[in-house]
C-alpha cells in the first residue's frame, strides 16, 4: 500500500531536489540494512533479542501494574519484542500494539490505531503479515496513555535520530504521544550510525537499545 508522503512543514526550506536526494539516500540505506538483517543467522538473532531484553529489564526496573506501554510486535528479522511484551503483560502492564490493516468497513488507515495485547491467541496477520491484536481498538489517540513507546526502526544515531521503515507510520503515530512519554528503539549494534539522512518530520527517540549497550541521547 502506498501512502502519501508527509506534508511539508514550516521551516522546511529544502528544495524539491534536496528532499528527493534525502529520500533516495534513505531508501538505499534501508535496503542495505534489510539485506544485512536477512543474512543474520537465526541463532544470532535470538541471542541478540535476549541480550536486548535483559538490558531493557535493567533500564525499566520493576514494571508498575496498570501502567501502559505501546510497542510494535516484532515480525520476521526485526529486533524482537515478544519477550518484552510477554514480560510486561505478566507484570500487569497494559500493552498496546499497533493496528495497521484496513478498518472493518474497508477504509484504509492513515495512521496506526492501537489495541491491547491479550495473548498470542488474540492475534491475526495484518498488513504485510505483521501480527496485530483482535481486541477492540482504542483509536490513534489511545497512544497518549502510554508512558513508554517502543518504536521500530532500521537505524539510529547517538543523537536519537531514527531511520524508520519507510511508511511514516511511527512518525504519524507519535503525534498523539504524551509529551513526557519515553520512546525506545531496539537495534542491532551495527545499526547505530554516526549520522543519518533526516527530514524535518523525522521524529527522534529518547533511548536506543542494542544487544551490548543502552544509549540515551542528549536533550
Amino acid at each position: 500500500m502506498n501512502l502519501p508522503g508527509p506534508p511539508r512543514r514550516p521551516g522546511d526550506t529544502g528544495s524539491a531536489a534536496d528532499q528527493e536526494a534525502l529520500r533516495s539516500a534513505k531508501e538505499m540505506l534501508r535496503g542495505a540494512i534489510r539485506t544485512r538483517r536477512r543474512a543474520r543467522p537465526e541463532a544470532a538473532r535470538l541471542a541478540d533479542d535476549h541480550a536486548r531484553f535483559l538490558l531493557l529489564q535493567d533500564f525499566w526496573g520493576t514494571p508498575q501494574p496498570d501502567s501502559v506501554v505501546a510497542s510494535y510486535l516484532s515480525h520476521a528479522d526485526e529486533p524482537g519484542t515478544l519477550e518484552t511484551v510477554g514480560w510486561l503483560t505478566a507484570h500487569g502492564v497494559r500493552v498496546l500494539l499497533p493496528v495497521l490493516d484496513r478498518r472493518a468497513d474497508g477504509t484504509v488507515r492513515r495512521e496506526p490505531d492501537w489495541a491491547p495485547y491479550a495473548g498470542p491467541d488474540r492475534l491475526r496477520a495484518g498488513l504485510w503479515g505483521i501480527p496485530e491484536p483482535t481486541t477492540d481498538p482504542v483509536g490513534a489517540e489511545g497512544l497518549a496513555e502510554a508512558g513508554v513507546i517502543v518504536c521500530s526502526g532500521l537505524a539510529g544515531t547517538t543523537a536519537g535520530e531514527r531511520l524508520g521503515m519507510g511508511g511514516g507510520w511511527f512518525d504519524r503515530a507519535l503525534e498523539y504521544a504524551a509529551a513526557d512519554a519515553v520512546t525506545v528503539m531496539p537495534l542491532n549494534d551495527d545499526e547505530v550510525l554516526p549520522s543519518l539522512p533526516v527530514q524535518p518530520w523525522d521524529r527522534r527517540v529518547d533511548v536506543l537499545i542494542t544487544p551490548t549497550r543502552l544509549l540515551t541521547p542528549p536533550d
